[in-house]
């Protein structure tokens, strides 16, 4: 298929405090945004149940806070969409990717779909339980078509590569190597990128 989110690689993390704090810490801003209304607190924490007793659907929940904790990824609006167990796919509005032609601008796309490449990872690693530190080695991508839609990125891995090979290769090594492959498809049929 069209463009390519290149290589992700993951390693196990190392023991580094500073690093574990800044990850830990939020500013008080982000908490205020985060933190729901004293009336709609029963009505998060119900939706807070059904999130915890579907993983699939926690781990979204959590790539999506994830998400927004990046300035450059939450000013474009990048949001996850869903994961079939096979397909990671996520979206933003054109509305703040739009270039001059009034198309998606290209860094969008490919940001989105770098960003749906790692977090295909990101989120298997979390739903088997394994904390590693994950980050995109290499990239290309190839624009075919302009995009005058919302921007939606579907990742997975490579054909020829085999996810478990990389699971073997990160518990063998602590670190690993996946090439992901990645696409824009377009609302009426064809690819973007």
């Amino acid at each position: 298929a069209g463009g390519g989110a290149g290589r992700t690689a993951a390693s196990t993390p190392q023991t580094n405090p500073t690093k574990a704090e800044t990850v830990a810490s939020t500013s008080a801003l982000e908490q205020l945004r985060t933190t729901p209304a004293p009336a709609s607190r029963a009505a998060a924490k119900q939706g807070s149940d059904r999130v915890e007793s579907n993983p699939v659907e926690a781990a979204l929940a959590q790539l999506a806070a994830h998400c927004r904790r990046m300035p450059p990824v939450a000013a474009i609006g990048a949001r996850p969409l869903g994961y079939d167990g096979r397909v990671l796919r996520l979206g933003a509005p054109l509305s703040a990717n739009v270039n001059d032609k009034g198309c998606a601008f290209g860094g969008s796309l490919c940001g989105l779909m770098t960003l749906a490449g790692w977090g295909w990872i990101t989120l298997r690693l979390q739903l088997l339980g394994i904390e590693a530190e994950v980050y995109v080695a290499d990239s290309q991508v190839k624009y075919i078509a302009p995009l005058y839609d919302d921007l939606v990125a579907e990742a997975m891995p490579a054909a020829e590569e085999a996810f478990e090979s990389f699971l073997e290769a990160l518990d063998r090594y602590g670190k690993a190597r996946i090439a992901m492959q990645a696409r824009t498809p377009m609302p009426a049929g064809g690819e973007s990128a």
